[in-house]
């Protein structure tokens, strides 16, 4: 494909992910999901179906943890889990089809192979990081897919708990705060364990 066609469709689609992130918001979704939360099969597949379209509307992937906790308590936490590796595929497997290209892809590839796969995608998860920027990067310096999934599933263990635990908390979803996921001791702990994840490889990038 050619290059400017390339560059065309990309800005095509950024707009578009763009406007829909503008004409809707997770506090809609919340809103909308209450009445399924009361039947836990329904709200495992309209949890599933919001999983697939939530990397189109850029929501955070917190708001699947928020309504599986709200619907189905501390209960819920394998399930959403489960939803935000699928997820974060999607992205993953979009930015990987540009593995190789530029500065930022290099040093990628350099410190994944330095870190190793699982360790770099569980040290990036951990961090505060949008998820589908962890997601992108991953793609971006080949990591592999199964380490990926697996990374991924240990690395969200403390948003997606986090996450759980807020939407069993409150008394209706239209009530949720995502920003509570965000409490200062769950940043500072899955913080610390990334820099313990990554200060080895990244010091002997930089003796190198």
């Amino acid at each position: 494909m050619d290059r400017r066609v390339r560059l065309v469709a990309g800005a095509g689609l950024v707009c578009l992910v763009a406007a829909l992130a503008w004409a809707s918001s997770p506090s809609w979704v919340l809103g909308r999901l209450a009445w399924v939360a009361a039947d836990p099969v329904r709200l495992t597949a309209a949890l599933v179906a919001v999983a697939v379209v939530r990397p189109l509307f850029a929501w955070p992937t917190t708001l699947l943890a928020v309504v599986a906790g709200y619907g189905l308590g501390l209960a819920g936490v394998p399930l959403a889990l489960g939803l935000v590796v699928l997820t974060s595929l999607p992205p993953y497997w979009l930015a990987g089809r540009g593995t190789g290209d530029g500065r930022m892809a290099a040093a990628g590839e350099r410190l994944v192979a330095e870190t190793g796969d699982l360790r770099s995608v569980v040290g990036s998860r951990l961090l505060p990081l949008p998820s589908d920027v962890v997601s992108a990067g991953a793609g971006v310096a080949g990591v592999s897919t199964r380490a990926f999934a697996l990374g991924t599933a240990v690395g969200e263990v403390p948003w997606v708990t986090a996450g759980v635990v807020a939407g069993d908390s409150v008394a209706t979803l239209r009530t949720a705060s995502l920003s509570a996921v965000m409490d200062p001791s769950v940043v500072v702990g899955a913080a610390a364990l990334a820099v313990l994840a990554f200060v080895g490889p990244v010091y002997r990038l930089l003796a190198s």
